[in-house]
């Protein structure tokens, strides 16, 4: 099993930064990619980045040169750092961990951490 925990999220002006975290637990040599995605009301859930375990990384268009992804493999923790954030950046930010067990490929998300920019 994996669990993902997510941290950092919390209230911004526009223009700020967050730096989001994701803290993996468990069977963490079993995973193989870390995403950050995010759902503002009344949409669907979204990518906004992704770290293979290889250390590949890809971005949405809308936050590409505005976010970095990165990885703390000694403290199992996924990072996400936001700046120049706007107002429709507004969401709550979930971790997703794809991992590999017995030849089946699981999922687990975390609870969500909530951004709010204000403009």
């Amino acid at each position: 099993q994996v669990q993902v925990v997510e941290s950092g999220g919390g209230l911004v002006q526009a223009g700020g930064s967050l730096r989001l975290s994701c803290i993996a637990s468990g069977r963490t040599a079993s995973i193989n990619l870390i995403g950050w995605y995010r759902q503002a009301p009344g949409k669907e859930r979204e990518l906004v980045a992704r770290i293979s375990i290889g250390g590949n990384s890809n971005y949405a268009d809308s936050v590409k040169g505005r976010c970095t992804i990165s990885r703390d493999i000694a403290r199992n923790t996924v990072y996400l750092q936001m700046n120049s954030l706007k107002p429709e950046d507004t969401a709550v930010y979930y971790c997703k961990a794809n991992y590999w067990r017995g030849g089946v490929d699981y999922v687990r998300w975390g609870q969500g951490t909530e951004v709010t920019v204000l403009s």
